[in-house]
C-alpha cells in the first residue's frame, strides 16, 4: 500500500507534465525539497491548481513515490494575492525561492530553511522592504555555514579602530582593510547594514529607505550567493 503523508511547504516553482499535469516543486517543513504531480491541476476549472502556483504557502496530502510523490490534497495556509499585487513583492518573493531551491536538497528536512523562507514570503506580504531579499540572502548564507567575517581583515587580522574595512572578497569569505584590499568595494554604511542584518538587528535593516547604500548591500548579497552556487540568479537577471 502507497505511504500517506501530511506536510507543509511553500510551492518553489512548477513544471508542465503531459496535457494537463503539473510537476510541483516544495520546500516543505519535514521532509526537505519534495517534487511532486499535481494531476489534472492545468484543466481551465482546477480549484486544484490555484493553491500549488508559485509562492504559495500550503498544507498538503501527499503519496510518497520512487521518484515523484502525488499530490492528493492541498489546502492553503496564506493567501496568495498580496505576493501578485504588485510587481517588486512578485519580484522579490520570486529571488527568495530561487535561492532556497538552489540551497536546499531532495527530501533533506532543513526546518530552518523552511522557517525562513516562510518568514520572508510574509515580510514582503507585509512590506516589501529594500533589503528584504538581501536580508534572507545573507541569512542563508550564514545558516548554511558560509558567514562572512566581518569584524577582522581576512588577510592580516586586523581589527577596528586600528584600521578600516574598504573591501569585501569572496573567495576570501569577508572584509579587507586598506593595505590588503581585493574584491568589491564596500562602504562603512553597507558594512554597518550587513552586520545588522547578522547581528540580530534585521528589523533596523528592513527599516531603510532605497538608496545607494541600500543597493550596494543586495548587489554584494547577490554576488555573495552566486560565487558559492556557482551559477547566475534567473530572477536577479530577469528584473535588472
Amino acid at each position: 500500500m502507497s505511504e500517506l503523508y501530511r506536510d507543509s511547504g511553500v510551492v518553489l516553482r512548477t513544471y508542465k507534465l503531459r496535457e494537463a499535469d503539473r510537476i510541483v516543486v516544495l520546500l516543505t517543513a519535514a521532509n526537505g525539497k519534495v517534487r511532486a504531480v499535481a494531476k489534472g491541476v492545468r484543466k481551465t476549472r482546477s480549484k486544484f491548481g490555484a493553491r500549488l502556483e508559485p509562492m504559495s504557502h500550503v498544507r498538503v496530502l501527499l503519496v510518497r513515490g520512487r521518484e515523484l510523490d502525488i499530490v492528493s490534497q492541498a489546502e492553503s495556509v496564506e493567501p496568495l494575492s498580496p505576493m501578485l499585487s504588485s510587481l517588486d513583492r512578485a519580484s522579490q518573493g520570486l529571488a527568495v525561492l530561487e535561492a532556497a531551491e538552489q540551497l536546499s536538497l531532495e527530501r533533506e528536512p532543513n526546518p530552518d530553511l523552511y522557517r525562513m523562507v516562510v518568514g520572508a514570503m510574509r515580510a514582503i506580504a507585509e512590506r516589501p522592504a529594500p533589503l528584504t531579499v538581501a536580508g534572507f540572502y545573507w541569512k542563508l548564507l550564514a545558516s548554511e555555514g558560509m558567514r562572512p567575517e566581518l569584524d577582522m581583515c581576512v588577510r592580516c587580522g586586523g581589527t577596528e579602530p586600528e584600521v578600516a574595512f574598504v573591501a569585501f572578497d569572496l573567495g576570501e569569505g569577508g572584509v579587507l582593510c586598506r593595505s590588503c584590499r581585493s574584491g568589491h568595494p564596500m562602504s562603512a554604511e553597507a558594512l554597518e547594514a550587513v552586520r545588522d542584518i547578522l547581528g540580530g538587528r534585521l528589523a533596523k535593516a528592513l527599516a531603510m529607505e532605497e538608496s545607494a547604500v541600500t543597493h550596494e548591500v543586495s548587489l554584494l548579497a547577490t554576488h555573495a550567493l552566486e560565487y558559492h552556487v556557482e551559477r547566475r540568479m534567473r530572477t536577479v537577471a530577469m528584473f535588472e
